[in-house]
This record gives structure tokens, C-alpha cells and sequence, in this order.
């Protein structure tokens, strides 16, 4: 894996995605607001105090990465607020649009000049994005701001692909994180496994497709 970057990594999906990055002798950045015990633990560079849904921070960390070719940048970093048409509140769709959908589009932007012919750019989405798999309703702001992800996702993998650089859309399935409350039907460490599957598979044929990590396409 070369060097690998991993946003939102000092829990859940994000730490266990730089546990086993690590373990595959990659090279880990991992990247979050607050670094926590578990992270410190693993013995790969910290960059936290990061906020990445603030352009201070783009610009941070594509000044610290200048001159360094990333091979992978995972972008993970999300918030799920859980509503309902009764108790929908604006300011937490637009907090979990800006960390869920605009701040990987923007840091993948700033970090383009560290992304070479052959990077991978991974964005852990969610099925809870899809139109056309919504059979409960009810997560306004958590669907609503995965689904621009995905969109944005498909934006990239097609601007990307003349650079030589491919867009992986994934879904990490139903993880007990606490995120989620403890709530799910995997462990991070299958999830995380499954996912760096569909990371190893993809290329610029597969770029853009929006994938279950395990390996089920999903529709959008």
C-alpha cells in the first residue's frame, strides 16, 4: 500500500483501517481532530488537531504532504445524526453535509498534487446513501449528505481518470462502531478487511463504482 493517508482514524473503521494498513507494512498518516490511546498505541504518525471540514485545514495538510507521493487516502471521516421528519434539525444535515460530503471532495482536491499516476482514492460512503435501496426512510441528513458523496465520488473517479487516478465508493456495511451506537451486524476488523478487498481489486476500468465491501454493486 505504499503510503496510505486514513481520515477519522482514531476510531471505529478508521482505526482499524490503519491497524491493518500497518500490518501490511504500509507507511500511515493517520489524520483526526483528537488522537485517542488505541491510535497512539499502533505507532504510526499522528496528525490530529485536524478539522476536515475547515479549509485551514486542506491547506495544512497539503502543505505537509508537499513533495510526498500518496499512494491510498481514505477518506472516513463522517457523523451520523439518526432523525425523523419530526425532529429533523437543520444545523445537524448541514454539520453531517460538511463532513460527510464536502470536506473528502475538498481534501482530496487539496492533496491532488501528492496523488500520482496508480494513487487510489477511497471514500467510505454508506447504503444509507442510495435512492434506490431506501426502503425506511427516516436519516435525512445522513442519506441526504452520503448520497452527494457518492455523486461526488462519481465526479472524481471521471475527472481522476486521466491523472491515472482511481475512485473507490464503498460501503463498509453494518458496523458495530461507536458511531452507531454499538449497533450492526460486523466487526470493524471484517469490515476493514472487505474493504481493502475492493481497494486491492480496483482500478481505472472499476473507478467510480459504488460497492459493498463485500463485493456486492449496489444501486445508487
Amino acid at each position: 500500500m505504499g503510503f496510505a493517508v486514513v481520515t477519522g482514524a482514531n476510531r471505529g473503521i478508521g482505526l482499524e483501517m490503519c491497524r491493518q494498513l500497518k500490518a501490511r507494512g504500509a507507511n500511515v498518516v493517520a489524520v483526526c481532530r483528537r488522537s485517542s490511546p488505541e491510535l497512539d498505541a499502533l505507532g504510526v504518525r499522528v496528525e490530529d488537531g485536524c478539522d476536515v471540514t475547515a479549509a485551514a485545514t486542506w491547506d495544512t495538510l497539503a502543505s505537509r504532504f508537499a513533495g510526498q507521493s500518496i499512494d491510498l487516502l481514505v477518506q472516513n471521516a463522517g457523523m451520523l445524526v439518526a432523525d425523523s421528519l419530526d425532529d429533523v434539525d437543520p444545523r445537524a444535515v448541514r454539520a453531517q453535509f460538511e463532513l460527510n460530503a464536502l470536506a473528502p471532495l475538498f481534501l482530496t482536491r487539496a492533496l491532488l498534487p501528492s496523488l500520482h499516476r496508480g494513487s487510489k482514492v477511497a471514500l467510505v460512503t454508506s447504503r444509507m446513501g442510495s435512492i434506490g435501496d431506501n426502503g425506511s426512510g427516516g436519516y435525512f441528513g445522513y442519506r441526504m449528505s452520503k448520497a452527494a458523496l457518492n455523486a461526488a465520488g462519481v465526479s472524481l473517479a471521471l475527472e481522476l481518470k486521466p491523472r491515472g487516478v482511481a475512485v473507490a465508493i464503498l460501503h463498509p456495511g453494518a458496523v458495530r462502531t461507536e458511531m452507531t451506537a454499538g449497533h450492526g451486524m460486523i466487526e470493524a476488523d471484517e469490515s476493514v478487511r472487505g474493504l481493502l478487498q475492493r481497494i486491492d481489486e480496483l482500478s481505472l476500468e472499476t473507478s467510480g463504482r459504488f460497492v459493498h465491501m463485500n463485493g456486492e454493486a449496489l444501486p445508487w
